[in-house]
């Protein structure tokens, strides 16, 4: 709008300099009732009108706007300059608030996480260390007797041997919470396609040309599809789903669809809070689409291009 308000004066200073250009010359070449006019509203009739009105008006006009160009372009980058500062104050505002947010929700996730893994490791895993403990001491103790009772002692080792095949099963799932192996091992096409071959649905993986993932955002999308896909299983009646992983520039996409029932919602604990909790962390964005009656596509895209 500004740029029509300061635009529009020069630009008919500027087409009536055009005129005066061609009609001085020109003006015979013109019907008699075509002939074009000068000074808005002076027709030229011969070259006396065209030798003395013609030339004035292209020096006025090229005076006028030697003088009053700059300063409308000046009054206009001001108006342009404020009505864009408010715009990008009222953005970074935004902006600010939103990873003021996201930030909050990370760290209290990062709590919970190491709450979740200290609990895990202490109720599970020591639990099992100080049984195993325990037992091989009632066994060293037991082996040391005379006479010894040989099957009491292969009781406490057998016990003592399942529990440490226990403890290591509690630990391997603990690892695989912060960090899963099969992304080091396969790579982030394998950890999805076993993701997408152990779920309960029959699951649809198109992965295109990624090239390299940061490790962050690896881990984000195969808690992402994994999640997803375990909310298609327990919640959703499908009986198919799809998994499309695609990059374009600097931004990478997940695409995650079932044909089940929808209604999926942040606020029924479905798991998407926490899949959105993982993307805003990165900056990326969550995009839930799941009418009731369905189908269901939450789309993800994260930046990969650090």
């Amino acid at each position: 709008m500004t740029g029509v308000v300061f635009g529009l004066p020069a630009l008919l200073c500027a087409g009536n300099i055009v005129v005066a250009v061609i009609t001085t010359p020109l003006w015979w070449a013109f019907r008699l009732e075509d002939r074009p006019r000068l000074f808005i509203d002076v027709p030229v009739a011969g070259w006396a009108t065209a030798l003395t009105l013609g030339p004035l008006q292209i020096l006025l006009l090229t005076a006028l706007a030697y003088v009053g160009f700059p300063p409308i372009a000046r009054a206009h980058a001001r108006v342009c300059l404020v009505v864009l500062s408010h715009l990008t104050s009222d953005q970074l505002a935004e902006r600010v608030a939103v990873l003021t947010r996201t930030r909050a929700d990370v760290l209290d996730a990062h709590g919970a996480e190491l709450r979740r893994i200290e609990r895990d490791l202490h109720d599970g895993t020591q639990a099992r260390l100080v049984a195993i403990a325990m037992r091989l001491a009632v066994a060293r103790q037991a082996f040391s007797d005379n006479p010894r009772d040989e099957q009491f002692v292969e009781g406490l080792l057998r016990d003592a041997h399942e529990g440490t095949e226990e403890a290591m099963t509690e630990l391997r799932e603990v690892i695989r919470s912060v960090y899963p192996p099969i992304l080091a091992d396969r790579g982030l096409d394998g950890a999805l396609t076993a993701v997408a071959t152990g779920c309960g649905v029959p699951t649809r993986l198109d992965i295109g040309d990624l090239e390299r993932v940061p490790p962050a955002v690896e881990v984000v999308v195969y808690f992402a599809v994994a999640e997803a896909l375990t909310n298609v299983t327990k919640h959703s009646q499908a009986t198919a789903a799809g998994v499309r992983v695609s990059r374009a520039a600097d931004r990478l996409s997940v695409l995650i669809t079932d044909n089940g029932t929808g209604g999926a919602d942040d606020r029924r604990g479905t798991g998407i809070a926490g899949i959105r909790r993982r993307v805003l962390a990165l900056d990326g964005t969550v995009e839930v689409d799941s009418p009731a009656g369905g189908p269901t596509a939450i789309t993800v895209e994260l930046p990969c291009g650090w």
